[in-house]
């Protein structure tokens, strides 16, 4: 029987190296019926390498599972020649050469780090956007990856959540089309190019919602909500082909979304035809025993898979049962062989088959990691990236004749450049503000001042001196980048009190000061953005953030981001964005019984699609070509945009629409519509957007996507506090 297995592994060996093109289906469900069920099931586990704590190695138990078959796949690992070694222990190692996928955290950038995925929202560029997925994708191929486990496109209403860093913000429509962008981004125009990542639309569903803001908590919302705000950028995921999706942590309707058979059955497999494959999150089918859900693995396994779940993560549940579950009738064999080829079809779009190691080149990765044009791609978004929030007297764009100090903690911390889930970044090869100032020659003095959490304040002395000899104070501050992102979220969101001290010590100096924000949420800005002179909303901005910075700082560049998050003034207004529901009482200053707070505005501290630039820009002529439409018609608005300021700059021109009255009651207003453009001093250019029935349609309470006969308003500005003052009736 060796001799017979050995044999047919050098034929199976011969045909795909032989083959030359990718496989038909024929051949993969020919290729399925040679394998074992144990192999089976290896095709639907992933492991991980051992390289985030120790380095290029694995599990020996995870090689010799390599080498049986019984794990297809493989995280964690990374750079051409590591994964070409693990390839060929899968290739010709194993008994039917079946190629290992590898996937990892890309999240924003391989090596180049881009801005987090909250700050490229606020570029509301979709074609940087997208060139900062395909750069990504570029590198982490060369890096001998095959998947990457994003974009995440959760929306995301509550800062507290320290995963608001991964997504695109609070609103469907912006967060819809940079879904559609970094999915084309990663996978570009054809998955058989070496140069092409699956993505995974992940987390499937909801877990922006997550209550209280608390990673991994308990999500409640209705089927409306579901349908109306966090399904739609999963569908624009699968619109674009994205290959893979991942389930999330959370509970959905009491049930764990990683055995939600509405969620993967009757949605994704089902209304919208997904032909890709489901990936858990890590261990996240485990632990539905810990929700209560399941009790015991062998159970969770059961409920996972029947649900429509194709693959494992690291949780080894299908790895333990699901051989036994099959031998004893709670899963299908065929269904085990359906979610197989899924993930084969995947390996075989990526051209796996043709040639296993396509992906293991070291020329092309020391050609392209870190490149040149690569940084200065890095530099450009991230510039497109910031917000100027404040900006009082002109006190920026900064002069070179000015002698600034530089003071902060994070003025020097090139780690805390990166953002969390910052991939293969290194804090090396990130640039700081300080090495910036002093590569661009820039006239300042330096001090760290305190650290960014604690309550040593001995370093506040040398601050406060550097800065008495200065012409104007730039205080880097916010947080380390591990205060954001995965498990890191935060019941306060505040610069940290050490910081605060420091900044209100340099306030008292009576000199300009200007504060730059590192940060990966939205904070409580209330005393800072009344008593600094300016502030500019830098994020966690990758790599090249100290040039980036600096450019905008000193104006080489003029800053042109709109947040894609409202900023809140206290976290008791949480959660807030900008389209939420009238009441039947809504809120009157002077009336008690309205929709308020003693001790707080409704109103948030920076509205989204906030964001001011050095220039002006002067709205006139706001227009729509009819005021009655019919089912047929399309609407057609304008408004002429002037540069009344002194330099040249981009704008995000937004439209937004409220419904009056409808059978479901709609938000106070919604984005429809945005466009960036670019003016000289002094020119105009005449903007307009074109909405069609389809535009004004919403989810009825039977779930059908719906337009309904009545008044709209539509109002074209500069953020979501545009007056909506063009009035239009559906017929």
């Amino acid at each position: 029987m060796k001799i017979i297995g050995i044999i047919f592994s050098l034929i199976f060996s011969l045909i795909i190296s032989l083959n030359g093109q990718s496989w038909t289906e024929a051949q993969i469900d020919s290729l399925i019926d040679q394998m074992t069920i144990e192999e089976k099931i290896g095709q639907l586990t992933l492991f991980t390498s051992d390289w985030a704590t120790t380095g290029p190695t694995i599990r020996e138990n995870y090689l010799e599972d390599i080498r049986s078959g019984k794990a297809g796949n493989i995280f964690n690992a990374h750079t051409a020649a590591y994964n070409e070694r693990l390839q060929k222990v899968a290739v010709e190692e194993s008994r039917l050469g079946i190629p290992l996928l590898f996937g990892y955290d890309v999240i924003h950038g391989y090596k180049t780090i881009f801005p987090i995925p909250l700050a490229e929202a606020a570029s509301w560029d979709l074609a940087l956007i997208e060139k900062s997925a395909r750069i990504a994708a570029e590198e982490a191929t060369a890096g001998g990856l095959h998947w990457t486990f994003a974009p995440m496109v959760d929306i995301a209403r509550d800062p507290r959540w320290g995963r608001i860093a991964e997504g695109a913000g609070e609103d469907v429509y912006l967060g819809t089309l940079i879904a559609g962008a970094r999915v084309r981004g990663f996978q570009g125009e054809d998955l058989a190019a070496p140069n092409t990542l699956l993505a995974c639309a992940k987390h499937y569903a909801a877990y922006g919602a997550a209550q209280g803001g608390r990673d991994y908590n308990t999500v409640d919302i209705s089927r409306h909500t579901l349908w109306e705000t966090y399904l739609p950028p999963f569908k624009a995921c699968v619109d674009a082909d994205v290959a893979t999706f991942m389930t999330s942590f959370n509970d959905l309707d009491g049930v764990p979304a990683s055995a939600n058979t509405y969620l993967l059955k009757d949605i994704l497999k089902g209304k919208w035809n997904f032909q890709g494959f489901v990936v858990s999150d890590y261990t996240s089918i485990n632990e539905m025993v810990a929700h209560g859900y399941a009790p015991d693995n062998k159970a969770a396994a059961m409920y996972a898979f029947n649900a429509g779940l194709d693959m494992d993560m690291q949780g080894a549940v299908y790895y333990n049962h699901l051989e036994e579950l099959t031998a004893q009738g709670n899963v299908s064999e065929k269904a085990i062989d359906a979610s197989v080829k899924r993930i084969l079809k995947m390996k075989n779009a990526l051209g796996l088959f043709d040639d296993p190691y396509r992906y293991s080149n070291a020329g092309r990765e020391e050609r392209i990691i870190l490149s040149e044009e690569n940084r200065a791609a890095a530099r450009e978004i991230a510039r497109h990236s910031l917000v100027l929030l404040e900006n009082k007297n002109q006190t920026l764009p900064l002069s070179n004749s000015d002698k600034i100090a530089l003071i902060g903690p994070l003025a020097d911390s090139p780690i805390d450049m990166l953002g969390s889930w910052h991939g293969s970044g290194q804090a090396d090869d990130a640039i700081s503000l300080v090495k910036a100032f002093g590569a661009l020659n820039k006239d300042f003095t330096y001090e760290k001042g305190c650290e960014i959490e604690g309550m040593d304040s001995s370093g506040f002395a040398a601050a406060i001196d550097a800065a008495r000899s200065a012409d104007k104070i730039v205080m880097v501050a916010g947080e380390h980048f591990n205060m954001s992102g995965e498990a890191a979220s935060r019941a306060s969101i505040r610069i940290p009190k050490i910081q605060e001290h420091l900044l209100r010590r340099l306030v008292d100096l009576d000199k300009p000061v200007i504060l730059v924000l590192i940060n990966g949420r939205p904070l409580c800005l209330g005393w800072e953005s009344e008593n600094v002179d300016a502030l500019l909303e830098a994020w966690q901005p990758g790599t090249m953030a100290g040039y980036a910075v600096t450019d905008v700082l000193f104006g080489d560049h003029n800053p042109s981001g709109k947040l894609p998050v409202t900023f809140p003034v206290d976290e008791g207004q949480i959660p807030l964005y900008y389209n939420m529901k009238s009441t039947g009482r809504p809120m009157d200053p002077n009336q008690k019984y309205t929709s308020k707070y003693l001790d707080a505005p409704n109103a948030p501290l920076y509205p989204f699609g906030y964001g001011l630039s050095y220039t002006a820009f002067e709205y006139s002529n706001p227009t729509v070509d009819k005021s009655e439409m019919t089912t047929s018609d399309t609407l057609t608005f304008s408004v002429t945009v002037t540069n009344t300021g002194s330099s040249s700059g981009h704008e995000i021109v937004q439209l937004y629409m409220h419904d009056l009255f409808a059978s479901v009651t709609r938000p106070v207003k919604e984005l429809k519509g945005f466009s960036k453009i670019f003016l000289e001093p002094g020119a105009s250019k005449n903007v307009q957007f074109t909405l069609a029935l389809e535009d004004l349609k919403y989810y009825n309470s039977e779930l059908e996507k719906i337009a309904e006969p009545g008044d709209f308003l539509f109002g074209i500005g500069r953020d979501s506090n545009t007056e909506l003052n063009l009035k239009v009736t559906l017929k």
